[in-house]
């Protein structure tokens, strides 16, 4: 097969940047609500599993709006997609900074996080069609707008969130999103040419005949290894302000960790791209699911200041590859023309265990009054992410023949 000159030309790098900076802006929703938990929670006064709630609730919508979104850019294409996502994000900001009790507030967050969900999975999909041979390290660039966003934008709301509360951090919010987000989605509006689509059609159907698992099957259990993974994910990344503010740090120094964690996890998923060009996205994504293991146990021996931002910054690099590996995982054994809602419904299960995750972790909190349980709880889920990777691996190298259905 010859490669079609449109992939991974000029243009697609080009087009590549663009994505990455809409990525930045479009991904706030998710974070924005980890800094504004402690506030949300001194406000209404509820326990911590209360206050996770708009956390979970953006997270259920982010992980429906990435299957969703994906589908309708498959079918629509990324630039109408991405303005009426903004547009939607804008409207779900100014609801939130009005909202009267935490139980509204947490139903606008649905909403928020399904128009969020166009920075992740569905520009990631975008992206990859206009690579081949450099597509890991293009889908980890685009995949690091979701970090890069992360490790941005707490550090400047928590500016913000300090002279008008969390209330003026949605206002904020609403502006910015719509107002950068949509001239830039209209940057996007070439589609990858039918010829091009066409040459990464019959790469994967060419994989496919090798593979011990119909593309529908690998989906699901690919959907199964990531809630695991990410359940485990969850516990720094959604209580890190929370656990700094109980050791007495304060919230900013926990912002400060989250930033941290998440500029590590924008250098893993370079480097991860880097390798998955040259291993494949399975191998790439069993490493980061073992890095990241090893990481979480860091947590459970040290509470000091020095040594948590040292393990923030660890857990950051150990694990930041892995979402992306998964989508590079479905682009390599599952159609192409189908990559917005495949690459969307795997993006969506992760999603779904870091919502899980982020309330299981802020009721185990509750229960034990502490968050050392939390973190063996995550290391029990990454144990069962690692043993479905290992199975793949093993049935992928004993060829078709090993699970074929």
């Amino acid at each position: 097969m010859t490669d079609h000159p449109i992939l991974d030309s000029r243009y697609s790098w080009t087009r590549l940047a663009i994505t990455l900076l809409i990525a930045v802006f479009a991904n706030v929703g998710m974070w924005a609500v980890i800094v504004v938990m402690p506030s949300i929670q001194a406000e209404f006064g509820i326990d911590r599993a209360g206050a996770s709630l708009p956390y979970v609730l953006t997270m259920v919508g982010f992980a429906v709006g990435n299957f969703a979104i994906g589908r309708a850019v498959d079918r629509f294409g990324v630039t109408k997609s991405l303005i009426g996502a903004a547009v939607l994000s804008g409207a779900s900001y100014g609801l939130a900074a009005i909202s009267p009790s935490v139980g509204i507030l947490s139903l606008v967050h649905f909403f928020l996080g399904f128009g969020t969900a166009v920075g992740f999975g569905p520009l990631i999909a975008d992206v990859s069609l206009w690579f081949q041979r450099r597509r890991g390290i293009a889908v980890g660039i685009a995949a690091s707008g979701n970090y890069l966003s992360g490790a941005i934008w707490p550090m400047l709301l928590s500016g913000v969130l300090s002279d008008y509360g969390w209330r003026g951090v949605f206002v904020s919010l609403a502006v910015i999103t719509v107002v950068a987000i949509v001239p830039l989605a209209l940057l996007l509006r070439p589609r990858v040419p039918e010829e091009a689509l066409a040459a990464q059609q019959r790469a994967s159907e060419a994989r496919q005949g090798a593979a011990p698992f119909k593309p529908a099957v690998l989906m699901w259990v690919l959907g199964l290894a990531g809630i695991g993974c990410c359940v485990a994910m969850s516990m720094p990344q959604v209580h890190i302000v929370s656990f700094c503010v109980d050791l007495g740090f304060g919230p900013a120094v926990g912002a400060e960790m989250l930033a941290l964690m998440l500029l590590g996890g924008v250098v893993s998923r370079l480097v991860s791209g880097l390798l998955a060009d040259q291993l494949g996205g399975l191998i790439t994504l069993l490493i980061g699911a073992v890095l990241q293991c090893l990481a979480l146990f860091l947590f459970l021996p040290f509470d000091g200041l020095v040594p948590l931002y040292l393990v923030s910054a660890a857990f950051g690099l150990a694990q930041g590859g892995i979402v992306p590996a998964y989508a590079l995982v479905v682009r390599e054994y599952m159609p192409a023309r189908e990559a917005g809602s495949r690459v969307g419904f795997v993006m969506m299960a992760t999603i779904m265990g870091m919502a899980l995750g982020g309330w299981m972790s802020g009721w185990i909190y509750d229960v034990s009054g502490s968050y050392a349980m939390a973190f063996v709880n995550g290391i029990a889920w990454n144990g069962l992410n690692i043993g479905i990777l290992v199975m793949l691996l093993l049935c992928f190298k004993s060829g078709p023949r090993a699970l074929a259905v």
